[in-house]
């Protein structure tokens, strides 16, 4: 059955609608990151650069490294941005663009989250790498999907419970990353997380500049929140929505993240760009091994 033009929207070169790509430019193995000026951080290691292209906010680079293609992918900041980026990927992946059909064959896609984050417990140390395994969205996202197959209830349902959750915000839902890939992007180099994925970084982190928030002690109830031996260990904005996304989709998906903050202690990094440069080698590395 073909797909509407109003629901698979094409540019005029065929090229799906917000990337800007055609199927041939992606490869199985996809990289995203949140900035656009980390695209060229991550291909300046590629042996070769085969494609560039930009549009909006979704830089892209597909290239070969030690014989290994791989795209790179900038998707802005947010859940929002992540339900257009892995439906279009999974599109050029898995729909055949010129017929408007789902393919017969389904292809599934590898997708690494190089990104940063903010602890919210002393024992996450500043400058480590975390490898999300579990991921808390507070965005709503896989609601607006059937999603109730994979999503892990009981967590939600104890985290309501223990942090009295206002029924104003959306309801918080849960989701695994890729256990293949979570055990090969892990090391003694990296610790993991259950990461918590929220719908901004200001308000919605606790941060407070100008604007009041209703609850000042948000970060301290989500950190003591504990449920089968599992406690919250950083706050991100993407993390949840890839999960959910790849899961929705049949894609693997691992975020792997920065540890550029402990808001716990109130410290920063003293060489933010350093560390950032030190995970991508660290995930390249696991990538082409």
């Amino acid at each position: 059955m073909s797909l509407k033009a109003s629901e698979l929207i094409l540019n005029e070169d065929g090229s799906i609608y917000h990337l800007g790509l055609l199927p041939h430019e992606i490869a199985d193995t996809v990289i995203t990151v949140g900035d656009p000026a980390r695209v060229e951080r991550i291909s300046a290691y590629f042996d070769k650069i085969e494609i560039t292209r930009m549009k909006r906010e979704f830089c892209t680079h597909t290239g070969l490294l030690d014989g290994k293609r791989i795209t790179v992918m900038s998707t802005g900041m947010g859940t929002d941005n992540i339900d257009i980026a892995l439906t279009e990927l999974d599109a050029l992946a898995n729909i055949d663009l010129q017929k408007k059909e789902v393919k017969n064959d389904l292809k599934a896609l590898d997708i690494i989250r190089i990104g940063t984050t903010g602890s919210i417990r002393e024992d996450v140390a500043l400058d480590s790498f975390l490898v999300s395994e579990l991921a808390m969205g507070f965005d709503g996202l896989m609601h607006f999907y059937e999603s109730d197959s994979f999503l892990q209830a009981a967590y939600a349902e104890e985290f309501v419970k223990q942090t009295n959750w206002s029924s104003k915000k959306a309801y918080p839902y849960v989701v695994e990353g890729s256990g293949r890939l979570i055990e090969k992007f892990s090391s003694k180099d990296t610790v993991k997380g259950f990461t918590a994925t929220n719908i901004g970084f200001y308000g919605p982190q606790g941060r407070v500049l100008r604007n009041s928030i209703p609850e000042a002690d948000m970060n301290q109830n989500i950190a003591a929140f504990s449920f089968n031996g599992r406690s919250i260990t950083n706050l991100e904005m993407e993390t949840s929505g890839i999960y959910g996304m790849s899961k929705l989709l049949g894609h693997h998906a691992v975020s792997m993240n920065a540890v550029l903050a402990n808001r716990a202690t109130g410290e920063f990094s003293a060489d933010p760009k350093k560390l950032v440069d030190n995970l991508i080698k660290y995930c390249l590395e696991r990538i082409v091994s």
